[in-house]
């Protein structure tokens, strides 16, 4: 009976596919998503995550090298030491792969909803965030693959590098064009993590982007910065702290700030704010000293209890200094002029526990709170817009006051802990205002005000890429033994190895066009 049973229905299946001309629709397993079943909108939290985690991955290499963290540990304080290791050099190619991964899922997305009135508001979200993806590639790296990215299905497998002049252009027509095509009548995107689908909010992020990719310019092409400064400022930039795109993360999966970092030991005891961002913070008496930094609990024990919280006292904080190890050699910081020494005793020494770290209660937290974009860098480019003469509303001490301001008290979005109140923020402002009679202190002011801003929130590559930018604020660079950049401070990361064997001829075209190179030291082309 039973092998009646299977022999009819094998002849019915027969029968059912020879005698229709709906042999997809019948062969298509209906539990299994496809082009025209699946929601794009499960692409877009996916793409949030992963774009914001990369950038604090610059823990590994801009953190210290832009002098706000420091570690005596290798693979940590391989930025701050310009030295070239297995680690790090991963680490700069990772940063390649991840954007073209991160770019991979927007194009998916954007190829989904192109051209579906449904998806319209999805459909240029994608586009700013692509933007913003290949605008943070391309500021890393250089000449990238643009135009021919994204485009295996269509048989492009080694796509040609476009020089990074072209890229800009089409990066600020394409947030030009998708920002002003959002539409707040239409439907929006679900599983947004920075603004719940808020089209007012992402009309503001598409504008502040432009903002910041105009300012990129101010070396290489003035007039094509002050053109598109002005638009983003016409077309509406962030207004407030409430405007930030930001990530809180889920307390079940551990993302947020340096919370991975902390999970090993000797990576809490290593790691350190540096001295130059603690002795900025105290020349000034900033309030964000109090906010951000503790020293741990004298002895080793006491240093590595993840859930000890420290003294955050700014009499008694004190950076690490970059470019020290702890090796035993000439460069071990226990041999530095002015170790504190460490504390505990016997085999309870923690020999940099009098160093301030980032406060726990603040960082190493699993819900914490991960910023993209803010209105405190937002502010703060306005400034130096309006130090340039540019045709933007509001004056330079004005921009400055509220970025300022604004970087102090969204630090309470990170924790109730590091918050600093309105007035605080205000009096530091009256005793440190702009000199707007200067306009060489005026930048300096303006951007290392966005060192500290971006600093403060660890978005590391952010706080690199600007000070890039702007030259500021001035920083010494180390010299340590073996370091590959000639004691200077690396201007660009280099390209993922693979593409030397996979897309060898457009690598080396690309490579051709760098100013100094595949090499640390190499410049962009923006980057004069």
């Amino acid at each position: 009976m039973k092998k009646t049973s299977i022999y009819i229905a094998a002849l019915l299946l027969v029968c059912a596919t020879s005698c229709t001309d709906k042999f997809d629709e019948i062969n298509t397993d209906p539990t299994r998503s496809s082009e025209s079943t699946w929601d794009p909108n499960f692409f877009l939290p996916n793409a949030q995550m992963s774009y914001i985690n990369l950038g604090y991955d610059g823990i590994l290499y801009q953190s210290t090298s832009m002098q706000v963290l420091a570690s005596t540990f290798t693979y940590y304080g391989n930025g701050d030491k310009y030295v070239n290791t297995q680690n790090s050099t991963s680490y700069q190619g990772s940063l390649f792969s991840r954007a073209y991964n991160i770019g991979t899922v927007l194009a998916e997305m954007i190829n989904l909803t192109k051209g579906k009135e449904q998806y319209t508001n999805l459909y240029n979200v994608g586009r700013i965030m692509q933007a913003m993806n290949m605008q943070r590639a391309t500021d890393v790296y250089g000449d990238i693959p643009y135009t021919e990215a994204f485009k295996v299905k269509e048989g492009i497998a080694n796509p040609k590098y476009d020089t990074q002049q072209s890229i800009y252009t089409a990066i600020l027509t394409e947030l030009e064009q998708a920002t002003a095509a959002l539409d707040a009548t239409k439907l929006k995107p679900t599983g947004d993590l920075y603004y719940a689908g808020d089209i007012a909010k992402w009309k503001k992020l598409g504008y502040s982007l432009m903002l910041r990719a105009a300012m990129r310019l101010t070396k290489v092409d003035p007039a094509t910065a002050k053109t598109w400064a002005e638009k983003a400022a016409t077309g509406g930039v962030f207004t407030s702290n409430e405007d930030n795109a930001r990530i809180v993360s889920d307390a079940n999966n551990a993302t947020s700030g340096i919370f991975n970092v902390y999970q090993v030991a000797d990576d809490f005891r290593e790691l350190r704010w540096s001295k130059t961002f603690i002795d900025a913070l105290k020349t000034t008496n900033d309030p964000r000293l109090s906010a951000i930094a503790e020293v741990p609990q004298p002895g080793l024990a006491n240093n590595a209890l993840q859930t000890l919280v420290g003294v955050n006292d700014p009499a008694v904080q004190m950076g690490l200094p970059n470019g020290y190890d702890l090796t035993g050699g000439a460069r071990d910081i226990k041999s530095s002029a002015g170790y504190p020494g460490g504390t505990g005793t016997g085999n309870d020494v923690a020999p940099l526990g009098k160093y301030s770290r980032p406060r726990i209660s603040v960082y190493l937290k699993r819900n914490g709170t991960l910023q993209t974009m803010t209105y405190a860098q937002t502010e703060l480019l306005l400034a130096e817009a309006k130090v340039r003469g540019w045709n933007v509303p509001g004056t330079a001490a004005e921009h400055y006051a509220n970025g300022v301001t604004a970087a102090m008290t969204s630090l309470s979005q990170l924790d109730a802990t590091a918050a600093i109140t309105p007035a605080a923020a205000a009096a530091y402002v009256a005793a440190n205002p702009l000199n707007v009679t200067s306009t060489e202190a005026s930048l300096n002011a303006i951007n290392t005000q966005y060192w500290l801003a971006t600093g403060s929130y660890m978005d590391f590559v952010e706080t690199w890429i600007n000070w890039r930018r702007s030259g500021y604020p001035t920083l010494t660079p180390v010299n340590y033994p073996g370091n590959v950049t000639n004691a200077t401070i690396p201007r660009r990361m280099i390209y993922l190895s693979t593409e030397i064997i996979n897309n060898a001829a457009s690598y080396t075209e690309a490579v051709g066009r760098l100013t100094g190179g595949d090499l640390l030291t190499g410049r962009v082309w923006w980057d004069k």
